[in-house]
């Protein structure tokens, strides 16, 4: 039986599924798996189920006994997938289940950021409220109502695209950028097409969705926030890196926007420490845009019907690297 090693705890009835075609070994630490026990466990194993901070580099995977990694996440750029395919090691993720966890939460970061929820959190909380002895003052903790706002959102795949049918409840006007344009989109979704500099500078919120390419690294940084109005709010629940952390302490200390609000960071987790823990014009979640209970499970499954369908010899449903297969073939045959 070919050995699975699993670099976190997940669903017990998932991993029941899979002890049927793999010889399971889970990391059961909360914290994940350090470099040295990936390496180590790559020469052990047949296969992997990881996760977006295992580094699965190009060092480790031609070291490795590895023929397949079943990607927990959409993303996979922790993961070296030319080195990956050049050694016939087949790369699978999980798009599609995890859009409405991610598009509502998102809405929850905009609704927070706009309406000051977790300083009006504090306020109450820390006994600010108490300590100012009224009840209630016509300028205290004045956010901002959505209705007839513009939204501008970077990236219309999936996720972005439940996100602008959302935006539609609020009654917003709502512009996308994308690399491609979407024309059938604009038409079902009743949005419209900006380049992505003119977006920055007519939005009155910006909510990015790309993956985490070389042309999306450091994509928001120091000149195209300079760009967004100075009530503007910024969201990311795409990649941390696709902005320039430095420039937006900056812009938030400085007024060049009104606030952020951030599910990702360009280093995780995020130091108790970090200048943005600091700002009160900014929400901060731990990258748990896509926690729900429904999400995670979907994605764990999404992973087992990944490994199982290799397992028998079958592509699998969501595999990355298409072009691996014609180096080899599916299977442990």
């Amino acid at each position: 039986m070919p050995k699975l090693f699993v670099t976190r705890e997940t669903f017990p009835e998932v991993l029941q599924r899979l002890s049927k075609y793999y010889e399971l070994e889970v990391w059961d630490r909360y914290q994940e798996p350090p470099y040295e026990v990936l390496l180590r466990k790559a020469k052990e194993a047949d296969a992997f189920f990881s996760l977006l901070t295992d580094r699965i580099d190009c060092n480790l995977l031609s070291a490795s006994r590895l023929r397949i990694v079943a990607q927990y996440a959409v993303g996979f750029d922790n993961i070296d997938v030319k080195c990956a395919t050049e050694h016939g090691i087949y790369v699978t993720n999980t798009p599609g289940v995890l859009t409405e966890a991610t598009a509502e939460h998102t809405w929850a970061l905009i609704l927070a950021v706009a309406r000051r929820i977790v300083e009006a959190d504090h306020f109450v909380r820390w006994g600010e409220w108490w300590r100012l002895s009224t009840a209630w003052h016509p300028l205290m903790l004045l956010g901002t109502e959505l209705e007839g706002k513009t939204l501008g959102i970077v990236g219309l795949g999936r996720i972005g695209s439940r996100v602008a049918e959302i935006a539609k409840a609020f009654r917003m006007r709502v512009l996308y950028y994308d690399v491609e344009r979407r024309k059938e989109l604009e038409e079902k979704l009743g949005i419209e097409y900006k380049e992505l500099d003119e977006l920055l500078a007519v939005s009155d919120i910006v909510t990015l969705h790309t993956p985490l390419t070389p042309e999306t690294r450091g994509l928001i940084g120091e000149e195209r926030l300079r760009r967004m109005k100075r009530t503007a709010l910024l969201i990311n629940t795409a990649r941390g890196a696709v902005v320039d952390t430095n420039a937006l302490v900056k812009a938030l200390r400085e007024g060049w926007i009104a606030g952020a609000a951030l599910d990702v960071f360009e280093r995780e987790p995020l130091e108790p420490n970090h200048p943005l823990t600091a700002l009160k014009n900014v929400v901060l979640t731990p990258h748990v845009a896509s926690a729900t209970r429904e999400t995670r499970m979907r994605m764990a499954e999404l992973v087992a019907e990944n490994l199982i369908a290799f397992y028998e010899g079958r592509e699998p449903p969501t595999l990355v690297n298409k072009e691996v297969v014609k180096k080899r073939a599916p299977g442990f045959g």
